[in-house]
């Protein structure tokens, strides 16, 4: 039975304030895309990645992930969950004995392989939804309408969501298909269905790369990385 991880990558990244599609910004040379696509194939768990790119922009996604086995490009949408369905009505002809699905974001490029392989594993023992999570660390207040502040919120049950997301491929089918407006979250669609959503363990390194700042703390890190004694 394969697994197959859906990539998102249609975003324009107008927050990254590079005028290039997000998917496509370097790092150190390489561009967030790439740097993502490689390291779920790399896993040791994920044998397809559907991307779902910008729709006039196919052919550049497509070549700039050439030198990668088993990934495949689609047109994605306008939002972020038109692209996401697109990539997942694709998997019928991708990879038919699909039975395990990620939806990954590009912009976490850095996600340890161990992360995305307790994700799997936990779909594949029987979990219906599993999303990567970490505690919150900073100081949560609810605010009212005017800026005023309501209270201080509990932290301790909190947890901030990452990606890889993984998923009963009948499962998120299922989300799809009840789902008529836009999503941000693709277990928030699970549980609006009904679906159980558990949780495994997030890593620091995933994290998204959506402003110019992170994009030049991923740098210093990498370059950090490279100039250490192996």
């Amino acid at each position: 039975m394969s697994v197959v991880a859906l990539v998102p990558a249609a975003g324009r990244g107008v927050r990254l304030g590079l005028g290039t599609p997000k998917a496509l910004v370097p790092v150190k040379g390489e561009s967030l895309l790439l740097r993502a696509v490689r390291g779920l194939l790399g896993s040791g768990c994920v044998q397809h990645v559907v991307v779902a790119s910008p729709p006039d922009q196919v052919e550049v996604v497509a070549a700039e992930l050439a030198t990668l086995p088993n990934a495949h490009v689609v047109p994605g949408g306008a939002e972020r969950t038109d692209s996401v369905r697109l990539a997942l009505n694709a998997v019928a002809e991708v990879a038919p004995d699909a039975r395990v699905v990620l939806v990954h974001d590009a912009a976490r490029c850095f996600t340890p392989a161990t992360m995305i392989r307790d994700v799997v594993s936990a779909v594949e023992a029987g979990a219906p939804a599993v999303i990567p999570v970490l505690p919150v660390t900073d100081t949560i207040k609810k605010v009212d309408e005017s800026g005023t502040v309501v209270e201080t919120v509990d932290r301790a049950p909190l947890r901030a969501v990452q990606t890889p997301q993984g998923f009963n491929i009948d499962v998120l089918r299922q989300a799809y298909a009840a789902a008529g407006d836009i999503a941000t979250d693709d277990a928030g669609l699970v549980e609006r269905v009904g679906g159980k959503v558990r949780t495994v363990d997030g890593h620091p390194d995933a994290l998204k790369i959506t402003t110019a700042f992170d994009l030049a703390i991923a740098e210093a890190v990498l370059a950090t990385e490279e100039s250490s004694p192996k």
